[in-house]
Formats: C-alpha cells, sequence, structure tokens
C-alpha cells in the first residue's frame, strides 16, 4: 500500500484541497497526518474526548482534504498536531469509554442529531436541581455528567470529527472492524464527502462503519469550490449511495450570509427529499472564523426564513444550530419561539 499516491486520483476522481501546515512548510495531509510502517496504520490524532452537544465519544483528527475558509478546527486540520495512533490504540480508547455508557441508542439514532432528543446539555438538573421547560424530561440527573464540553449523557457511539482523510478509508476500516469485534459501539464518520467514492463506501460497508454525519457545504458548485477547494460534483450524489448500503444518515448544512443562504438551503432540502424525505438535516448557524473573520453572523430572520423555506420542501426532520449566534435579544427570541416548531431547536 503506498501513502504517496492520491487514492482519488488512482479512482478516477480529482484530488482534494489537501495541503497542511508541517513546520512552516504546506503538505500533502495524507502524508504529514498518515502513515503506514510495518504493515502498520497510523493516523494524528489532536484529542479524544467526550463532545457535547453530540454526547459521544468524538476522535479529533489532523489533517483535512478541503480547505474550507469558514474552518473552526483549523488550528489543528490544516496543521500537522497531535500524537500518531493505531487502530488498536484508539480501541482502547473506545472500550475504556464503553464503561461509562449510561444512554444505549439504537443505529437509527446513531447521529448528532438525535442527542437532543433525551438532553439539551444544559446541566441544570445537576446544577439547580430542576429542570428547565425545554427538558424532554428523560435523563435522570445522576445520568448527567460533566465532560470537557459540558453535561449531557454518555451515548454508545464513537465518532471522527476534525480533519478527514475518507479518501484513504483503512484507519477507518480498521478501526470500526476492530470496535465491532470488542465493543458495542457504533462507530460514525463526520465528513465532507470528498472522499466517500462509490468503492470506499463498498469498503466502509464490509468494515463495520455504521453512520455518516455529511456535511453539505454549498449546492452551488461554484460556491462549494471557492469555500472548499474542492468540487462537490459527486457529494450532492452521497445521500442515495449512503442509504442504499444501509448507513445511517444525517446532514448539515451551514447558513453563511452573502454565500450559502436561503436559495442554497432550499435546494439541498430537495436534494435529500427526492432521496428519503425523513434524513435528518441541520442547518447551523455560521460565525466568524479563519479566513472568513470579516463575515457576518446571520440574523434570526435569515435562520427563520430558511427554516421555512426547507420546511416548505417537505422534510420531516429539521433541526437548527449554534441558536445563541442569531438570537441575542429578547426581540429576536420572541420572534424566533413564534416563528420555529419547537422540536427544531
Amino acid at each position: 500500500m503506498e501513502a504517496l499516491k492520491c487514492r482519488l486520483k488512482e479512482q478516477g476522481f480529482s484530488a482534494g484541497s489537501c495541503l497542511v501546515e508541517v513546520d512552516g512548510k504546506r503538505v500533502l495531509a495524507c502524508q504529514a497526518t498518515l502513515k503506514f510502517e510495518n504493515n502498520q496504520i497510523y493516523r494524528r490524532i489532536t484529542s479524544i474526548h467526550l463532545s457535547r452537544p453530540e454526547n459521544y465519544l468524538s476522535i479529533y483528527q489532523s489533517g483535512c482534504n478541503f480547505s474550507c475558509k469558514k474552518c473552526h478546527s483549523w488550528y489543528f486540520s490544516k496543521k500537522k498536531d497531535g500524537t500518531w495512533y493505531t487502530p488498536e490504540a484508539l480501541l482502547k480508547q473506545a472500550i475504556s469509554y464503553e464503561k461509562s455508557v449510561n444512554l444505549i441508542e439504537p443505529k437509527a439514532r446513531a447521529t448528532s442529531f438525535h442527542a437532543h432528543d433525551t438532553c439539551r446539555c444544559c446541566g441544570s438538573c445537576v446544577l439547580y436541581g430542576k429542570r428547565p421547560s425545554a427538558c424532554p424530561g428523560i435523563m435522570q440527573p445522576e445520568s448527567i455528567v460533566m465532560s470537557p464540553q459540558g453535561f449531557g449523557p454518555v451515548r454508545n457511539i464513537v465518532a471522527f470529527t476534525g480533519g478527514d482523510l475518507t479518501c484513504c478509508p483503512e484507519f477507518y476500516g480498521e478501526f470500526a472492524s476492530l470496535v465491532h469485534t470488542h465493543t458495542q459501539l457504533w462507530v460514525m464518520i463526520e465528513t465532507n464527502g470528498l472522499g466517500l467514492t462509490n468503492q470506499n463506501l463498498d469498503y466502509f460497508q464490509y468494515s463495520g462503519v455504521d453512520a455518516f454525519w455529511l456535511d453539505i457545504k454549498a449546492y452551488d458548485v461554484n460556491k462549494h469550490k471557492w469555500l472548499t477547494g474542492c468540487s462537490n460534483q459527486h457529494i450532492l450524489k452521497l445521500p442515495e449511495e449512503i442509504l442504499k448500503r444501509e448507513f445511517t444518515l444525517e446532514v448539515l448544512s451551514l447558513y453563511i450570509p452573502g454565500l450559502v443562504e436561503s436559495d442554497e438551503l432550499e435546494s439541498i432540502a430537495f436534494t435529500l427529499k427526492k432521496v428519503d424525505a425523513s434524513i435528518p438535516f441541520t442547518i447551523l448557524a455560521f460565525f466568524p472564523e479563519y479566513r472568513m473573520k470579516d463575515v457576518s453572523p446571520p440574523t434570526v430572520q435569515q435562520i427563520v426564513e430558511a427554516y421555512e423555506r426547507v420546511k416548505n420542501v417537505g422534510l420531516k426532520n429539521i433541526r437548527l444550530g449554534n441558536i445563541g449566534v442569531f438570537v441575542r435579544t429578547e426581540e429576536d427570541q420572541e420572534y424566533f419561539l413564534s416563528h420555529v416548531d419547537p422540536g427544531a431547536y
């Protein structure tokens, strides 16, 4: 197996926007943060911890095949960072994590989307001894635990996040196979979709990956190229290909003023509905970061318009995220609550 050849090009696809910073130089992510030695595969991992509000074990990866101008993980996804891990070393982390699991989810709920159904991660029941009005009322206070990102339950899911090298699928596949041999955890990959070729999806299915959180950055090819450095030519076809192989799927898109607005999100929603109207879809509010610090976050009116247009498409499961970014005043809150269904936040 040769790490120096572009795995996407070998399958007839264009290469990603893969350069990461290493000691002041720019190096391909698959060369800087992935390696093969003595028939063993290694991946650069920045951190591993129970994340909120997803309420699952997140494995934060260094190195990515996109160069997103709005990336909030750029300081490790676009720079070589972290420690070398083998799939076996990560398995030890997963086995340890499983001992603390207190919320068992079926495969169909191996998503970030469904986490809010059981807990809003506010910690009120622990800190103040009472539940807020929005609490689902499912978890008992003794099941709510503290982690580096706050309070919540511990779900039986382990997910790769941060960078993305699914174009080199073996590390993920070997880990998934080990996890299903030694634990009862679900394996999810948060992905931009570039590496999810049909060949790689078949491999992921065979090896035991259970779910994908697909981040569709934009619908228009030119906007997608400007934002990420890559085409979305096959990414928009992925929902059908993913569900065809019986993976669990959720989709997220970011509302970025002046770039990915209501029309883009509506087009993405139509793409999803053609496949399955029940695909969970999250609209996340952009906040200034990385190379887009001069772009303002959306207003509550913009988010509500996007929500209403996506809802009118006919998607059955819609959620809004980063609410604190666009609901900043009491007036914003009143407007938001009067226009958005309770299940969407």
